[in-house]
């Protein structure tokens, strides 16, 4: 057997760990995916979708990672300090117990004002809590998807920094880090009670900002960790998934990207939807098709601002190509990269090609238009106006519904094959036309044809209810006169076009879980078959239990769904695309925030028919 490189030598293991063993840190700007074994596999500096600095997730050899973990054999446990999106992992050994606190610091406004402080950082803090550790650390970044040079330069009072084009990374510490061939190796031991400091700092185009480690890296992480707890405890939720639901929550807030607003879809690229297979897409923008049901779970949980902050760039973005919306942007609303690979990439666990860019950003998805205006809507109902721009975009916007709705397209799933007459996308027309009746009706929007509005919203029902309806079969299908189902069709009910408890519904669902099942509270989203080797899909799992709420089944029905799907999230709370349907093992981009506004809309749904029949039963 020939011997392995030398960075793969490095990383300790010829492939990425299990997706489910990360964690997640961020700043809403920036985030990194650190494993259980200490090591940092993944960051793109200074935004989401910029190039990555770490990727050993996607290629341990040229992908970069930053580990710091003990030498020799360990077991590790981790969680998330309670409230906040710090993660703590604990490192047992033969010889003691060795803690890294991670976390990329937030802070308050008022300590903003008053200290100079990095524009982004990655801080790691080291604690040996018991006896003594020796260390294994080890710093290789690869900036720019290691598409370019570096060249490193060690500066005894300012720490290691690692120059390539149009940046310079700056690593300091007060641990004994040594610059080798293409790396920076510490190897030390560390005795109870010592707490060492590593900040990880990103310079662009003038002068760094450093960390003075420390005090002063503890009053960050201190700044951190009370940043998050304040901004949790504006959670309104308090039903019997107040955990689940508030971790969800503060994952969601990770992607959101705080200077314009959007929310991404995933901070990764690339992960497969089929381990060793070729479905592996950036997620690292914002998909449109996300739009109302993200607004619906922030309003539902209290947190407003980031809510309209959201309807804000989405009408921003739109306004920017509408009427023709796109399906994906970027997170300041342009438009989303062309797709390319890396070539010489080997892909999470060989699954190539590994993609950056999408090139679903310009393909026909009709269902993206009754998201935007759905998503509107909810600005009435948190007693909010629009301004005339946004006005203007949103006529378009359902203009284009008006005149479009019958051409077939891509669809929810976005499967690079002919355009299809897609049962959601007309549903998704329809919820257009219904939510501009309601922002006319509620005095946010004006200078409508609502006759004419009222009759393309007829018009669109009647379609669905013919033609998407299989009467041999008993079932609405996933295309217009077809046989076959999906579970977007549940989304009939969230939408308010047919009732949960209607038989065509009911009977629907039965077909859904018969033929789409993929066992206890799995739901792959379309049949297997179709795309062979692919996972449950996380966000319809959710949408089973949040149809049973909504009326299609007991309430004990819909929260015992619900608890079924808790079980595959991972040790953190965390869940990506996908769940294996016999390993239960974390599939797709991760964190994916799809599944985890599924879970919220599914967790609010159930809290509101609770209270529903907690009233009717004070009533009677």
């Amino acid at each position: 057997m020939p011997p392995l490189q030398a960075e793969r030598l490095l990383y300790r293991s010829r492939v990425a760990p299990p997706i489910g063993d990360y964690g997640i840190i961020g700043d809403c700007r920036s985030a990194a995916l650190i494993s259980k074994g200490g090591s940092l596999d993944w960051l793109c500096w200074p935004w989401f979708d910029s190039g990555s600095i770490f990727a050993a997730i996607l290629d341990v050899e040229k992908g970069g990672f930053w580990r710091i973990a003990p030498a020799g054999e360990y077991s590790s446990t981790r969680r998330y300090i309670p409230e906040t999106n710090v993660l703590e992992t604990e490192f047992r050994t033969a010889g003691g117990l060795l803690r890294v606190t991670d976390c990329m610091p937030v802070y308050h406004a008022d300590y903003e004002k008053q200290h100079l402080i990095p524009d982004r950082e990655v801080l790691r803090i080291v604690e040996c809590v018991e006896g003594e550790v020796a260390l294994d650390g080890l710093y290789f970044p690869s900036p720019k998807y290691g598409r370019c040079a570096v060249r490193w330069r060690k500066k005894d009072a300012l720490g290691i920094r690692v120059e390539f084009k149009g940046g310079a990374l700056w690593m300091r510490s007060d641990l004994p880090w040594e610059i080798r061939d293409g790396h920076a190796a510490c190897n030390s031991v560390m005795r109870a009670g010592e707490r060492r400091y590593c900040s990880l700092v990103m310079m662009e185009h003038g002068p760094a900002v450093l960390s003075c480690l420390g005090s002063w890296s503890d009053a960050a992480l201190q700044q951190t960790i009370s940043w998050w707890k304040k901004w949790a405890s504006r959670c309104e939720y308090q039903g019997e998934f107040r955990d689940e639901v508030l971790r969800s929550a503060l994952a969601g807030k990770l992607l959101n990207f705080a200077p314009s607003g959007a929310t991404i879809a995933a901070p990764t690229m690339s992960l497969p939807e089929r381990v060793g297979g070729d479905l592996n897409w950036d997620y690292r923008y914002c998909w449109l098709r996300d739009a109302s049901m993200t607004v619906t779970a922030m309003f539902g949980l209290g947190y407003h601002d980031e809510a309209e902050a959201f309807i804000e760039w989405l009408l921003h973005s739109t306004n920017r190509t509408q009427p023709r919306l796109l399906v994906t942007y970027t997170v300041y609303g342009r438009l989303t990269p062309k797709e390319w690979e890396l070539n010489d990439w080997k892909g999470y666990r060989e699954s190539r090609p590994v993609r950056v860019g999408n090139d679903a950003r310009k393909q026909l998805q009709l269902d993206v238009y009754g998201e935007v205006l759905s998503a509107a809507v909810q600005l009435d109902e948190s007693n909010k106006r629009v301004d005339g721009t946004s006005a203007r975009v949103l006529r378009g916007v359902g203009k284009y519904v008006h005149n479009h709705w019958m051409l077939p397209d891509k669809g929810i799933w976005e499967p690079r094959t002919p355009n299809q007459h897609h049962t959601h996308s007309k549903l998704m027309c329809w919820l257009a036309m219904d939510s501009l009746l309601r922002l006319h009706d509620g005095g946010l929007l004006n200078k409508i044809n609502r006759d004419e509005i009222e009759q393309t919203l007829h018009e669109i029902r009647r379609e669905i209810e013919q033609k998407a309806w299989n009467e041999e079969r008993q079932t609405y299908t996933a295309i217009f006169e077809g046989e076959e189902v999906d579970a977007s069709l549940l989304l009939l009910s969230k939408h308010g076009f047919e009732p949960a408890d209607s038989s065509r519904m009911k009977s629907t669902y039965r077909r859904i879980r018969e033929e789409l099942g993929a066992g206890p509270g799995l739901l792959y989203r379309y049949r297997n078959d179709l795309s062979p080797g692919e996972s449950a899909f996380g966000i319809c799992c959710f949408w089973a239990a949040e149809y049973l709420a909504l009326g299609g089944g007991t309430l004990e029905e819909a929260k015992e769904e619900f608890r079924k799907v808790l079980r595959y999230r991972n040790d953190l709370g965390l869940f990506g695309e996908e769940i294996h349907p016999e390993t239960g093992e974390v599939i797709g981009n991760f964190p994916q925030g799809f599944t985890h506004v599924g879970l919220i809309n599914a967790a609010l749904t159930i809290a509101e028919r609770e209270a529903k029949m907690e009233q009717e039963a004070k009533a009677a």
